[in-house]
């Protein structure tokens, strides 16, 4: 029996969307997209990383980590590379023995040998069932938890800010009383 060494994915090892570490500081109303689409969530560095907050106190997640383990998947050109992304996702998320299995439909079907021709859009079905089970779950109550709240009262006690205001303003109400 040949063995093999796969590595598995962290949840470290999966970056926000731009692939950077998210700054707490972001444009005004940044909550008001999140709240628009889970789409305009998921394209938001900062919103990515409080949804993961969010779904770390869900117990879920690996949701979100596999939808964008695939999405950094589809944009790869390199077949070795994405040999090894493919069996990283399927050992991660997919696998009976996953470190962070999703619950998808389909997944038993979706064995080894499929792993050593990838293609672009071989988990997309299985991301298509994770982000609609985030869409009709988890987003909803995210948009209701106390993190999303908290984080949406602070843009607008920052927007109502002197700071925030621009310096016309700031004339016009000072010359105008």
């Amino acid at each position: 029996m040949e063995s093999r060494s796969v590595t598995r994915l962290e949840c470290s090892d999966i970056h926000d969307s731009d692939g950077s570490s998210s700054s707490s500081h972001q444009s005004l109303k940044s909550t008001a997209k999140w709240a628009a689409s889970l789409e305009n969530l998921l394209e938001d560095p900062e919103g990515v990383k409080r949804f993961r907050e969010f779904l770390k106190k869900e117990f879920s997640e690996e949701n979100v980590l596999f939808w964008l383990a695939c999405e950094d998947f589809k944009k790869m050109q390199d077949k070795t590379q994405m040999q090894e992304k493919a069996k990283e996702i399927y050992m991660t998320f997919l696998s009976s023995k996953a470190s962070s299995q999703v619950n998808v439909e389909g997944q038993s079907r979706l064995n080894e040998k499929i792993l050593e021709e990838p293609h672009p859009l071989m988990f997309q079905k299985l991301q298509d069932q994770i982000f609609n089970l985030m869409k009709y779950d988890s987003y909803s109550r995210f948009l209701k938890s106390d993190l999303f709240l908290k984080h949406k009262r602070t843009e607008e006690e920052e927007e109502d800010s002197p700071d925030a205001q621009t310096a016309a303003k700031r004339a016009s109400r000072i010359y105008n009383t």
